[in-house]
């Protein structure tokens, strides 16, 4: 009786693949830095829409002058970035060609006690 049990206990889950008792989130989501998960219509680059679908594009316009201006805010972000690398770049340069021209004057005073 009790070997009846376990063997109608077992069957059900012999019958069925033990991936039917697993959830459906079991694996990780992948994603790199800054993605939001979503894909966009269209694709990422989408260009030109067909003539003949109107509605698509009214739909698609708002989402590429949205996509615009996120563009152009990330380059306006990177150009600052660039700016602010270039102008601390110009500082060091200025700075290495003073001291460059302190040597050079070193060196000509150097020169000139030599020959006395």
């Amino acid at each position: 009786m009790v070997r009846q049990a376990v063997i109608r206990s077992i069957k059900p889950h012999l019958r069925s693949p033990v991936s039917a008792y697993r959830t459906i989130s079991t694996t990780a989501l992948r994603m790199a830095e800054g993605d939001t998960g979503g894909v966009r219509a269209g694709g990422q680059a989408q260009g030109s829409v067909a003539p003949s679908s109107l509605l698509l594009l009214s739909l698609t316009s708002y989402r590429d002058a949205f996509t615009k201006r996120e563009q152009a805010s990330e380059d306006y972000f990177v150009r600052q970035k660039e700016m602010e690398k270039l102008q601390i770049l110009k500082q060091k340069i200025d700075e290495h060609k003073k001291h460059l021209e302190e040597l050079d004057k070193h060196v000509a005073d150097t020169m000139a006690q030599g020959k006395k």
